[in-house]
């Protein structure tokens, strides 16, 4: 069976989509999504740390395995970017807390449920020929994050999905939202020491407003593992 497709058609979605992809990114975002942290924990007194890049910024993680069944995260996201043509600038900081629950299935599956408060500001502004905007709010975040993936010595892969619920303000105005945000996380190395990639989206689902958000999640990072074993765990 042959499978025809129309090549200029094809162009045309391509082009299409990296023009909306400039046009969304060509205003200063009031929230900006950061790095989610899917640390497939395995037993008590596992501690991960790690540090990525990419559209969020610089984004260090932990989490940490207090027995064998619930988990601690810590996150953070910064950024501080200037144009050095234009006066176009963006800046924030966020930081949040999450706990979460995490089991085992077959040889290497792993199912983990986290949940969590964050809280950040940004300030931004964007200046061009076309597009003039600007940014200046606190953001409040509450979200539930359950992934499921598998975890090997040289490989791990998880799919997970970021329910948020967002709180973005100034003064006495703010703007309450409700994004989904799915991610597929793939990190190769060693056991202990592993490159970390992620890929995402940011879709919203419902807002009292407008506003203008970054729909896109890409990052690169690289991630330690301490205390992976304990005396009667001598696998994954």
């Amino acid at each position: 069976m042959k499978i025809y497709y129309n090549k200029a058609k094809c162009s045309e979605i391509l082009c299409l989509l990296i023009l909306l992809t400039i046009i969304l990114n060509a205003c200063s975002p009031s929230y900006v999504p950061n790095v989610i942290n899917t640390p497939l924990l395995s037993n008590k007194g596992e501690l991960q740390v790690g540090i990525h890049t990419g559209l969020s910024g610089t984004d260090p993680q932990g989490a940490y395995a207090i027995n064998d069944n619930i988990g601690l995260m810590l996150n953070g996201s910064f950024a501080n970017r200037t144009s050095d043509s234009s006066n176009s600038f963006h800046k924030h900081n966020f930081g949040e807390l999450g706990v979460g629950y995490f089991t085992k299935f077959a040889d290497n599956g792993r199912l983990e449920v986290f949940t969590g408060l964050g809280y950040g500001d940004l300030r931004a502004k964007f200046e061009s020929e076309i597009f003039n905007s600007s940014a200046q709010v606190h953001t409040r975040r509450f979200f539930i994050q359950p992934a499921i993936g598998a975890k090997t010595n040289i490989f791990d892969g998880s799919f997970a999905t970021r329910f948020v619920f967002l709180d973005i303000y100034q003064g006495n105005k703010s703007i309450q939202a409700v994004l989904f945000e799915p991610a597929i996380t793939a990190k190769a190395g060693y056991k202990y020491v592993k490159v970390v990639f992620q890929f995402g989206l940011s879709l919203p689902l419902s807002a009292t407003e407008n506003y203008y958000y970054q729909p896109f999640l890409f990052s690169v990072g690289l991630q330690g593992f301490i205390g992976l074993l304990t005396k009667n765990d001598k696998k994954f």
